[in-house]
């Protein structure tokens, strides 16, 4: 099927006309110029420097070149149609230090990105933090400290002061569980501690900070759309086994109900605190009440599902480098998680339509009714440029569109989904994997710089156009 006839062919599954196609990134990933315009040091800039800690010891100080690119980038995206941008800013660009002084230069860079985007009909949709925790926040206590929330309320206030005039749609956090249990308890992201206490007391911090965030930024403007951003799995018990089972609840409690129940109902799963046993008293009195300030919507990472068993056998998390890490799973390191016998992607993970429809239903059946947002969905491929030029990444193209495929189907069965982001929008540096995974529509050079459509690209753009899929699965 050629680009063309993807592009006119009437689709035989419509999405609403009003829903949201777009792709993401974030800023570590793409952005470089880490040392340019007075940017600070993040908590990612010192990990990568750290012998063994990143592939190949590679780093993000030029990455993709996006923030010397930008505009070419932006129009990139205005050629593939998309229709929204999920971005993330800097913390340390704009304050280098994480609090205080606020650095012009940063907050012009994204003042000029969000015009871009609007001067080609793209709506930004921007994140406050993709896990870039400025350093000195980190020599103060990083996320552990109840003072980081606060300085990142104050933050959030900085930016959304200097764009909510043209942004109207925000996330605060992303994926707090990768930040908190990866940064803090296995080590495999920055800032590379090991301490499982101070990764639950980081959790709660990432929440509060997303509350507080969200107060703040609703007292300068009204109509701000806020959503909370985690990162979901369906969970699998392997056997039927009560261990299995145990594991199972587990693996979900702390993976997805600790975040689902303090954002949405405005507490913590006791079986899950149970699990954690004696961490600590973090929660003080009024801080549920100030992580669960009503969302305008509920952003969704979703990637695989989980397979686990409640026999010993070295637990792994889903974002797991090639590190010798300690185990994310605080109260619960006995879990094992296995092959579950499905397809999976250059990562390793299982691909699994099925397990993101479980949990867009989930969502309506356990929790309040609330808009809901793919803010994630993709797949790292081994991408060969082939000697037309073209990746032909088909793999890629099937798993977007199983799915897109699951999307509609939820949508028609009356789940208020009202938008799908594809992470991501061009090859970048995926953190402790360094440049060796590719999850981007766009292939990157990292030689050249040179951006090529892959054929994912082009045919996610025809679904765009066309506002909706052939069928059946192509």
């Amino acid at each position: 099927m050629t680009t063309q006839e993807t592009q006119i062919q009437t689709p035989d599954l419509v999405f609403p006309t009003d829903f949201v196609w777009g792709a993401a990134t974030s800023a570590y990933q793409i952005e470089g110029a880490v040392s340019e315009d007075g940017r600070g040091l993040s908590i990612w800039d010192t990990f990568v420097r750290q012998p063994g800690r990143v592939v190949n010891g590679e780093h993000a100080e030029v990455a993709i070149d996006h923030y010397h690119r930008y505009r070419d980038d932006v129009r990139l995206m205005a050629d593939l149609g998309l229709g929204a941008y999920r971005f993330s800013v800097s913390w340390p660009r704009i304050q280098p230090d994480g609090s205080g002084a606020v650095n012009a230069k940063g907050l012009d860079f994204y003042s000029r990105l969000v015009d871009e985007l609007l001067g080609r009909g793209i709506d930004p949709w921007v994140t406050l933090y993709h896990w870039d925790l400025p350093q000195a926040l980190e020599d103060a206590g990083g996320w552990p400290s109840r003072e980081t929330s606060k300085r990142f309320a104050d933050y959030a206030a900085v930016v959304h002061d200097a764009l909510g005039d043209r942004v109207t749609n925000w996330s605060t956090v992303n994926e707090p569980w990768c930040s908190a249990f990866l940064g803090y308890a296995s080590g495999e992201h920055a800032p590379g501690r090991r301490d499982p206490a101070q990764a639950v007391h980081a959790a709660h911090h990432l929440l509060l900070a997303h509350g507080l965030a969200s107060q703040a930024m609703r007292a300068q403007r009204a109509d701000t759309k806020i959503g909370g951003c985690v990162n979901l799995y369906a969970i699998t018990p392997q056997t039927g086994s009560e261990a299995d089972q145990d594991a199972a609840r587990r693996i979900d409690g702390l993976q997805n109900r600790f975040f689902l129940d303090a954002l949405l109902k405005g507490s913590y799963p006791a079986d899950v605190l149970e699990d954690l046993g004696e961490i600590g008293e973090f929660v003080q009195d009024g801080d549920l009440a100030v992580i669960s300030t009503p969302l305008d919507k509920l952003l969704i990472n979703y990637y695989s599902r989980f397979t686990v068993s409640g026999t010993p056998g070295g637990a792994a998390s889903a974002a797991a480098a090639p590190t010798d890490a300690g185990s994310p799973w605080v109260g619960s390191e006995h879990v094992s998680f296995v092959e579950g016998g499905r397809p999976v992607t250059d990562m390793g993970w299982e691909i699994d339509g099925s397990g993101l429809e479980e949990i867009l239903r989930r969502l309506v059946a356990e929790y309040p009714r609330i808009p809901l947002v793919i803010s994630e969905n993709g797949a790292a491929f081994h991408d060969v440029v082939e000697a037309d030029g073209v990746v032909h990444d088909r793999d890629r193209v099937d798993y977007i569109d199983l799915h897109l495929r699951t999307c509609h189907a939820a949508i028609e069965a009356g789940i208020p989904l009202e938008g799908y982001f594809a992470w991501s929008l061009m090859d970048n540096f995926e953190w402790a994997w360094g440049y060796g995974k590719r999850f981007g529509l766009v292939h990157v050079d990292y030689e050249t710089q040179l951006r090529v459509p892959k054929e994912s690209a082009l045919w996610y753009s025809g679904t765009i156009r066309r506002g909706g899929l052939s069928g059946p699965a192509e």
